[in-house]
């Protein structure tokens, strides 16, 4: 049995395919279990007392999940980048890409700012 390059290429396809659908479930996955984490635990915070250092952990935490999510997106960008066939389709998938590129660079950003902010000493208020 012969392997021609068109078969090759409808298994590649398929494979690409498939990985595709996995890893933009992954990000699903992450986005969905980071929402909800972040949500009860601000839900808590509004009827306990919680320092606002606990408040920013929160929103650290979920911006670092939601970087690893659009992470995963980008990945599963890239693939099917690969087996695009229409410029209108490889246009498309390049906005979006351009577009959690750039979620993902400012989100990385501000998650690395706040931290930094979090492990500086606290200066002393002029009296």
């Amino acid at each position: 049995m012969a392997v021609t390059m068109e078969s090759m290429k409808e298994l590649f396809t398929l494979a690409s395919e498939h990985a595709i659908l996995v890893i933009d479930a992954l990000a699903l996955v992450i986005i969905v279990f980071a929402a909800i984490e972040a949500f009860i635990k601000s839900v808590r915070g509004m009827f306990s007392p919680m320092p606002a250092h606990e408040r920013r952990d929160i929103w650290l935490r979920f911006a670092r999940w939601l970087v690893a999510a659009l992470t995963f997106q980008l990945a599963a960008d890239i693939i099917e980048s690969s087996i695009t066939t229409s410029w209108e389709s490889v246009a498309r998938l390049g906005a979006v890409a351009v577009i959690r590129t750039f979620l993902n660079y400012f989100l990385e950003r501000d998650v690395a700012e706040t931290r930094d902010r979090q492990h500086q000493p606290e200066t002393p208020r002029a009296a």
